[in-house]
């Protein structure tokens, strides 16, 4: 990265924004070197000149073709940029399409032009109006709307750019799943320099992720809306002005029957040294209206829930309260290793939240040192399979019961879930070091929301580095952990390991349910004895309609798997290769089609949202 007096005065407003510590973390989050180098890799993908050609023709077969108006609010738009974004239009593949210039320039610069431009290529799609004054992005937008005769309605600023595609692969989508109302594109910036426009900085976005909306305006752009909802939403609101889109896009996807999502990059936004793209710090106020957006969107939903900025501009954390005081019971499988399984528990001892109780679930352990310990915690002999019960130094019950079998980890919790006595289940590894005292009311919040069944954690290794931060399915051919050995205080692609969002799974390291679900999927699947048993489970309970949502701000050590050992036999190896077998029998549909919390531009290779490599 070229060294400019720019970057250099941008450089320092964000380091007092930040401080020295998070100004380093976010440095070398930015400095680390890609893998694949965006440029290349997007000329490779771009449609070509004869794909570009078919589709003008297949558009003509598809047996939807609305009438698509593109809005588009401009003020003072500077001649270069106008003219690359009507061509950006005028190029596109789909050829029923209605530009849609609500202008608000004071003089008639941007009307001259228009009108030239339009005359000279004897373009009639492009309808324009000049705007008695300039009331703001939100309401020069409804003016934009207004015009708009489309059934649909895609939304483009003024010194932006479509890819030509991108309204081909819009309709496309609407003819392949006709429920879908609301649909939106991945998207990249450019940016003017000595060698024409540089393509960079791709965002790449899965599937409909409401947590990850919650947490960033991730869609954005391109953003295309069945007129119908955009009726009912009445449009953009001004006083949310620098985040009308954020607010619109709430409101939009809460009316939309279905939210689809092309994982194609189909929009460019500019750079420019004024732009919000180049210089966040240039539109503050933007992001406490995006605070509001978020806090009215909740309160529409009927969820309560505080809503604060973080650090990193554009992103919120919602913390959702606890109603009433629900039981939570931490299941724990043990196997020896006393001092591991004590410093476990040393740490739900600092828990905040006081009504839970412990079940270990004890394992063939064979160390005298472990007996010693359960007699510590059990100050009254149990009976059957109750090796003992007592109480933590808060007052909360402990309970140690006996499994006699092997070691099957599925077996186990559902073993000793049978004798506890909570609303909510915690599957906790006794290699665990809870970090975050507050942490059970922090996944409780979230486990008590009617859409959220499974709650994971942000899990580190004792080096200070990053062991899980959510799991993605199809990584190494199953799946794999994200983000591992990310230095803590770093966040990863667009911050995807400090803010809360959905993935299709979390490890059962440490991750919390409700009785119900457990419950009602039968809890974990016993074939699966050792590896991919939180996998499935997770991936079951989202079959019955419930999400899966990573919680960064639950921190924990994890010290790996000590009590079990490596895969180190003949025996394990077998076991090992038959459970990958259970998996991909099981989920194959899933593993074809590709997780839909992850972009399938990304490598399956890696586990750090690095670009897939191209032949």
């Amino acid at each position: 990265m070229k060294i400019t007096p720019y970057r250099l005065k941008k450089g320092i407003r964000y380091l007092k924004h930040y401080g020295p510590r998070a100004f380093w973390n976010r440095l070398l989050d930015k400095m680390e070197p890609e893998d694949v180098p965006y440029g290349p890799w997007f000329e490779k993908h771009r449609a070509s000149g004869r794909e570009l050609e078919q589709q003008a023709v297949q558009e003509k077969t598809f047996a939807c073709r609305p009438l698509v108006s593109i809005v588009v609010p401009c003020y003072r738009t500077p001649e270069k940029y106008l003219i690359e974004m009507l061509d950006s239009v005028r190029q596109q593949s789909y050829s029923r399409w209605q530009l849609c210039l609500a202008d608000a320039t004071p003089s008639d610069e941007v009307e001259k032009l228009v009108k030239d431009y339009c005359e000279q290529r004897q373009e009639k799609r492009v309808i324009y109006e000049r705007l008695g004054e300039n009331s703001g992005i939100a309401q020069n937008s409804n003016a934009g709307i207004r015009m708009a005769q489309g059934e649909w309605i895609g939304f483009l600023d003024h010194d932006d750019l479509l890819a030509p595609e991108a309204l081909y692969e819009m309709v496309l989508l609407m003819n392949q799943e006709p429920q879908t109302e609301a649909v939106y594109s991945d998207e990249d910036q450019v940016e003017d320099t000595r060698h024409g426009l540089t393509h960079k900085s791709p965002h790449f976005k899965p599937d409909f992720s409401p947590d990850l909306l919650r947490s960033n305006n991730y869609i954005t752009h391109f953003f295309c809306v069945k007129r119908s909802i955009v009726e009912q939403t009445g449009g953009f609101r001004p006083e949310f002005n620098g985040a009308q889109d954020y607010d619109f896009i709430l409101r939009c996807t809460e009316k939309a029957q279905k939210v689809g999502h092309i994982p194609k990059v189909l929009y460019h936004w500019r750079v420019h040294s004024n732009s919000t793209a180049d210089n966040p710090l240039s539109k503050l106020y933007a992001y406490e209206a995006g605070q509001h957006a978020i806090e009215q969107h909740l309160t529409r939903v009927g969820q309560p829930g505080e809503v604060s900025r973080l650090a990193h501009f554009g992103f919120y954390r919602v913390k959702y309260p606890v109603a009433g005081n629900p039981l939570v019971s931490v299941l724990i499988p043990n196997k020896d290793q006393a001092d591991t399984l004590r410093r476990c528990i040393q740490s739900l001892e600092r828990s905040t939240w006081e009504h839970f109780e412990v079940v270990i679930v004890e394992n063939n352990s064979r160390e005298p040192a472990t007996f010693q310990y359960y007699q510590q915690l059990c100050t009254k002999q149990g009976e059957g399979n109750v090796y003992g019960t007592g109480t933590l130094a808060g007052g909360q019950p402990v309970k140690v019961v006996v499994w006699e079998s092997g070691f099957n980890y599925s077996a186990i919790n559902n073993f000793g879930a049978g004798y506890a006595q909570g609303e909510y289940f915690v599957l906790l590894n006794n290699d665990i070091e809870i970090i975050t005292p507050g942490w059970l009311e922090e996944m409780l919040g979230n486990c008590q929301r009617p859409e959220v069944g499974i709650v994971g954690a942000r899990l580190y290794y004792p080096d200070n580095t990053v062991q899980h931060a959510g799991i993605v399915v199809g990584i190494d051919g199953i799946a794999a952990n994200m983000f591992p050995g990310l230095r803590r205080g770093q966040e990863g692609y667009y911050h995807k390991a400090a803010i809360q969002l959905n993935y299709s799974a979390v490890t059962a390291a440490c991750l919390m349910v409700s009785r119900e679900i457990y419950d009602k999927v039968h809890g974990l699947e016993e074939t699966l004895a050792v590896a991919f048993n939180d996998l499935d489970f997770c991936l079951r309970v989202g079959r019955e309609g419930y999400l899966v949502v990573y919680d960064p701000f639950v921190e924990a050590y994890h010290y790996e798997s000590k009590s079990r050992g490596g895969e180190d036999t003949r025996e394990k190896v077998r076991r090992f290769g038959e459970e990958i077998e259970f998996i991909r029998t099981r989920w194959i549909d899933l593993l074809k089609k590709g997780d839909p919390y992850y972009n399938p531009n990304f490598s399956l290779k890696k586990c750090n949202y690095a670009l897939k490599p191209w032949k």
